[in-house]
């Protein structure tokens, strides 16, 4: 997998001072994107072990809340087989800093079992996510006054809680 950025001090993307990883490779090709550099697989760098150790340290310090994964798309199915074990060590190094990921693809249509994203790891993946904004930008539905998302049809899904309740629920800032 390769990388578009890493933004160490991010506080566009998810609650708090995050760490945010864009990666790339998209096949959405959403009308209006705001990375379309990150569409092609090959843009930017590989994302090396250097690289992970190098957003590891910029994850310690108490003041960042968490990590969050951008693109490009995360989901794409090779980025989530090169994802996982990175989020996997980022969960176990810092259990309370949340991992947010945005996504055009849904969660319950093409994230779930037998949806076109769908992997031998998007399950294990998807439980190592808090926040999950999924669904594609669309040009039509664009509003910059939305929090954490581009367009209307964007949902924050607050993944802990939809686990519990096995529905989805959406992430509000009471949560």
């Amino acid at each position: 997998m390769n990388y578009a950025t890493v933004k160490k001090t991010d506080v566009a993307n998810g609650v708090g001072v995050r760490v945010s990883l864009f990666v790339s490779g998209c096949t959405h090709r959403c009308k209006g994107c705001f990375n379309s550099e990150a569409w092609d697989f090959a843009y930017g760098a590989p994302f090396t072990a250097e690289v992970e150790q190098d957003i590891l340290a910029a994850l310690a310090p108490k003041y960042i809340a968490g990590l969050s994964l951008l693109g490009g798309e995360p989901m794409e199915p090779s980025n989530q087989r090169a994802l996982l074990p990175f989020v996997e060590r980022v969960h176990a190094l810092y259990p309370d800093k949340t991992i947010w990921c945005y996504s055009g693809y849904t969660y319950d249509v093409d994230l779930a079992k037998g949806g076109r994203a769908h992997t031998e790891c998007t399950d294990r993946l998807l439980q190592r996510i808090d926040v999950l904004v999924d669904g594609e930008f669309v040009e039509a539905k664009k509003d910059l006054t939305l929090r954490f998302r581009g367009s209307s049809n964007q949902r924050i899904i607050d993944m802990n809680q939809t686990r519990k309740a096995g529905k989805i629920v959406l992430w509000n800032d009471a949560n």
